[in-house]
Order: structure tokens, then C-alpha cells, then sequence
């Protein structure tokens, strides 16, 4: 049965892979084959006391995704109220100038898919940025330069964060790295998208206008804006000086945001807040569930121990960083759970480099993260031989960002 169990698990991570291929969304063959491996445990047990054992494995499953599933509907509320009401928009034209050159424009929109990422989830970021793209009137080769910098910069922001990674807000939840610590990585994770944007700026030579355009901006939304930064910043000191639980301050500024809503509007009946908690990307957290529920399992039977291996061969340090490279082409939330409930025995500093590894290590193919499959979507061109063209510059970028990280750990 153990080796049945691993099967399924090995199909469902196939199922993920050549999702473009079957056609069948990675949420709903995860989901199946989660759930299916934990009712043929239950199926299988040998007595009460095997089946007691099993009926903690998955409460204690549950109560893991209940606090993921929990925050993530709460940050992704916040960030679909804002896209949909135009601020996310708004702030682009805002920040951005009117007339500047591509070379230029290309390092502002790193800056911003970075400090953005880190805020909103990667998918709504890469969004928004593949959008200025296709405003500008650029040629192809130009594009696909600035869609490889967006993809990068958009993981490499979400490290920092666990508002903007969910392999981040994972590794923290197991308590392996403390929140202030997490934000020390913007610091090379910064630097590194800086480096990968000289390298892309070859032949950026020319001149772009960007038309600006402007949503009408309520109070309400401003309002919610301000709330929505401030929660953030209420999570990181609550956490750090009280060690409230981070989904604690997000469900209670989204209490908030509620009320303020309610309070504020005028179109409460047209547009009721509550409306937004059904548009936010259920097929993310259902792909979460299925995953989390697969990797219980196989903890469950004692499957993980082989994962360990390659850390029992080689120091943390470069085993972290192939993990990195392995989340190029293995989903990076599977590889991260499967680490995490693998029991292996680390540093704080070793710990940030596998956040680091892989939070940013999906970019080296553009079908290692959600950016780049958002991104080879929307940008007309970009495919993953097009994308590979760029794969020096971008291990070149991440493993001096890897270095870097190591470096902060020595520090810190």
C-alpha cells in the first residue's frame, strides 16, 4: 500500500508538470489524488490503534492548511478589492514618468514588480506588469527583456515577505526563520534584480511614451489602501514583539476593511465587500490543499526520509541551493512542504537560503513558477525556448543572490 500511496503522489506531481498538456487544471488532480491517499490509509489500517495514529496525521494536516488557507484569502481579499477598484493601476501611473527611456523604464519596472510582489501575490503582480508591457510599443525581442526581469523580480520580492510568497509564509509558519529576518533578504534579493536588469539592458536604446491612465479614486479606497499597508506593518510588529500569529492580524484587518467598507460606501448594494472573498484565486488554494494533504500522507507513511538524502551527502549550503534549482521544474510549494515535514535539522541562516532557493530559483525556466506561466500567457512570444535563451543571465543572477543570502546568514 506505501508504495501504491507513493505512486499516486509521483501522478499528481506529473499531474502538475504536463498540467498544459492534459489539460486538467493542477488544483483538481491534486485534490483528488490528496484526499484518495488519505481514505486508502484509512482504508488500510491494520486496527484502532494504526487508524488513531492516522486521525492525528491529518487533523494535525488540517490544521496546518487551515492556518495557510486562513491567511491567504485574507492578503488576496485585500489585494482583489484594490486591483478591482484601480489603485493598483493608479500607483503605476503614478510612480512612473511620462516620457523615459527604455533602459530606465526597464529598472523602474523591476523596482516595482519587486516591492510590489512582496506585498500582493505573484500572479496579481505579474499581471499588472505584463500589462505596462503591452502598452508600450515594443518589439518582440524588447518585450521578452522585460518580461524575463518581471518574472525574476516578481519571486525575488516575494521572499522578503510572507504577505508575498507562499513558500515564504510557509517556512514561517514552521518556525525555522523569524519575520525580521525574513526582511533582511530584500536586501540582496534587491541587489540581485538590479544586476539581472544591467545585464538584460543591452540594446534598450530607445525612447517610450507611457499613456497615463487614471480610475477615479473614492475615499473609501484610500482609506482601504492605508489599511491594507498598515496590517502588513501591524503583522510584522505583532508577530516580532508579541508573537501574535500573522493570520490573527490579517483576519482582524480584514474585519476591518469590512466595516470600513460598510461604513464608507455608497454603493454598499451594488458592490458589497463581501463579493470580493468569491473572485480571489480559489484554484490556488485548492491546488494548495491537494498538495498539502499529498505531503501529509507521505510523511504519514514515512516516505520523506528519502528526500533527506541529498542532506546527508552534501552540506545544507549547496544542497539548498540545487533545491533551488530543482523548483525550476518541480513545483516549488510540493518541494517545500515535502522539505519542511522531512524533519531535516538546519541553521536560522540555512533556512533563509532555502527560502531564498526556492522563492526565486522557479525563474530559471518559465514554467518553474506561477510568474512565468501568467507571463508566457499574456506576453505574445515568450515561450519556454525564448525564455531559455536568458537562463545565464538569470543563474548568474541567482546564484549571486544565493551568495549573498549565505553571507547575510553568516551576519545575522
Amino acid at each position: 500500500m506505501d508504495v501504491f500511496l507513493v505512486v499516486l503522489a509521483v501522478l499528481a506531481l506529473l499531474g502538475v508538470i504536463f498540467e498544459d498538456v492534459i489539460h486538467v487544471n493542477k488544483a483538481k488532480t491534486t485534490l483528488f489524488f490528496g484526499t484518495l491517499s488519505w481514505i486508502l490509509l484509512f482504508l488500510s489500517s491494520d486496527g484502532a490503534s494504526e487508524t488513531g495514529a492516522i486521525s492525528e496525521g491529518l487533523t494535525e494536516s488540517i490544521a496546518e492548511i487551515a492556518g495557510l488557507w486562513l491567511f491567504l484569502v485574507a492578503a488576496m481579499t485585500f489585494v482583489a478589492y484594490l486591483n478591482k477598484k484601480g489603485m493598483i493601476e493608479n500607483m503605476i501611473y503614478l510612480i512612473m514618468p511620462r516620457q523615459v527611456t527604455e533602459r530606465r523604464l526597464l529598472f523602474l519596472t523591476g523596482l516595482f514588480c519587486f516591492v510590489f510582489s512582496s506585498l500582493a501575490d505573484n500572479i496579481t503582480a505579474t499581471l499588472v506588469s505584463c500589462s505596462l508591457i503591452l502598452s508600450l510599443n515594443l518589439d518582440v525581442k524588447k518585450k521578452l527583456q522585460f518580461a524575463v526581469l518581471v518574472v525574476f523580480a516578481v519571486n525575488s520580492g516575494g521572499v522578503s515577505l510572507i504577505t508575498g510568497d507562499v513558500t515564504t509564509l510557509m517556512i514561517f509558519l514552521e518556525d525555522k526563520v523569524q519575520i525580521l529576518t525574513l526582511l533582511t533578504l530584500a536586501i540582496p534579493a534587491s541587489i540581485t534584480v538590479f544586476i539581472l536588469a544591467v545585464l538584460l539592458s543591452r540594446g534598450l536604446d530607445g525612447q517610450v511614451v507611457l499613456e497615463k491612465k487614471t480610475n477615479d479614486v473614492r475615499r473609501v479606497d484610500v482609506v482601504i489602501s492605508a489599511l491594507f499597508l498598515m496590517t502588513i506593518l501591524c503583522t510584522i510588529v505583532g508577530n516580532a514583539l508579541f508573537k501574535i500569529p500573522p493570520v490573527l492580524t490579517f483576519l482582524f484587518g480584514l474585519s476591518i476593511m469590512f466595516l470600513v467598507s460598510r461604513f464608507m460606501s455608497e454603493d454598499s448594494d451594488l458592490d458589497p465587500i463581501l463579493e470580493y472573498i468569491r473572485v480571489i484565486e480559489f484554484e490556488t488554494l485548492l491546488f494548495f490543499l491537494g498538495i498539502l494533504l499529498l505531503v501529509g500522507m507521505l510523511k504519514e507513511i514515512h516516505a520523506l526520509n528519502s528526500l533527506v538524502a541529498i542532506y546527508d551527502v552534501m552540506p545544507p549550503l549547496y544542497a539548498n541551493y540545487l533545491m533551488g534549482i530543482f523548483s525550476a521544474a518541480i513545483d516549488n510549494v510540493p518541494l517545500t512542504a515535502a522539505l519542511l515535514k522531512a524533519g531535516i535539522t538546519m541553521t536560522r541562516g540555512e533556512w533563509m537560503g532555502l527560502t531564498y532557493a526556492v522563492g526565486v530559483g522557479g525563474s530559471l525556466l518559465v514554467i518553474g513558477s506561477a510568474a512565468g506561466i501568467v507571463a508566457m500567457s499574456k506576453i505574445s512570444g515568450l515561450t519556454f525556448g525564448a525564455y531559455l535563451k536568458y537562463s545565464l543571465h538569470l543563474l548568474v543572477a541567482y546564484t549571486l543572490g544565493y551568495a549573498g543570502v549565505y553571507l547575510l546568514g553568516l551576519v545575522i
